[in-house]
């Protein structure tokens, strides 16, 4: 059986004794990382991306509230929510803490109880809303990312295509004469259909940084990182044919199928460039692939 996976904790305390209590306190149940300054505590923090995090505020060179504010002012970082710990038994500290945006605060000495109690507290809400947060980026009919989930991928991926300079590319794919199946077969059986198509374009890509996603109604996307043209037309073809190929059965016993017309952009971003112009190409080498005939797989040249 696999292990669950534990939260990770990054503690940070200019204090080894203290660092070493908070971390006996809390190893049972916790993956831990530790930092004693502030510089250590931001670069693992950026590195390893941690749960929670628990700062002491009295540190040299960076205090705990110069620490808070460099981890909020960075994209990767600013999420991550924080308990500030301190010696300082005074309630201006703790109100400035609080302003700043932590979520609780722990006074020294430790109570083993109440530390394990107010980590455990802001873990389950974490995790609480981290559950929220992949359903919401689930569609619920296909099971695969819905648009809301494609369109962080795609920004995500775009910034590091510019930084390397590197190519893209996008798949739009429809499915062909959608609404002559429904009429024809009803609703449920046109579900089972879009949920066949979502199926097999995860089944198709084998890198694990290429990414589908239903985009709307009958229309679906795939994004591949570093990709050249021959790639996303070699992919096209392949989700094109492997979804021809498949067999979808109907409540009678029959056999019915679907087809998709597929529409391939490929491009190397740059600063200047459009993320609506990137999709719009793919679109329009869609519309290029239904007027050529539907099942089939057309490039944006």
């Amino acid at each position: 059986m696999d292990k669950v996976k534990k939260n990770t904790l990054l503690i940070v305390d200019d204090d080894k004794s203290k660092l070493m209590m908070l971390s006996h306190i809390l190893q049972a149940d916790y993956d831990i990382r530790v930092a004693s300054d502030g510089k250590s505590a931001i670069m693992i923090a950026e590195k390893y991306l941690p749960d929670l995090i628990l700062l002491d505020i009295v540190m040299p060179d960076m205090d705990g509230y110069q620490v808070f504010t460099a981890l909020q002012n960075m994209d990767e970082t600013a999420h991550i929510p924080v308990i500030f710990i301190t010696g300082l038994n005074n309630n201006d500290d703790e109100k400035k803490g609080l302003k700043l945006g932590a979520v609780d605060y722990i006074s020294k000495p430790f109570d083993d109880m109440i530390v394990k109690l107010r980590v455990h507290n802001q873990i389950q809400i974490i995790n609480h809303l981290r559950t929220i947060e992949q359903l919401s980026m689930i569609d619920q009919l296909t099971q695969i990312p819905n648009r809301r989930n494609f369109d962080n991928r795609l920004h995500l991926e775009w910034r590091r295509a510019v930084r390397e300079n590197i190519p893209m590319s996008l798949l739009l794919i429809d499915v062909d004469h959608f609404k002559k199946y429904n009429d024809t077969y009803g609703h449920l059986q046109g579900d089972k259909a879009l949920y066949l198509v979502a199926g097999t374009l995860t089944q198709t890509l084998k890198r694990s940084s290429d990414f589908a996603a239903r985009w709307g109604g009958e229309e679906f996307v795939v994004l591949l990182p570093n990709s050249a043209s021959s790639g996303g037309l070699e992919i096209g073809e392949q989700i094109r044919i492997n979804i021809e190929a498949a067999e979808l059965p109907l409540s009678n016993g029959d056999l019915s199928k679907v087809t998709v017309s597929i529409g391939v952009n490929t491009h190397i971003p740059t600063l200047s460039c459009s993320i609506d112009d990137f999709i719009f190409k793919a679109d329009r080498a869609l519309y290029c692939a239904k007027q050529a005939g539907r099942n089939r797989v057309c490039l944006y040249e």
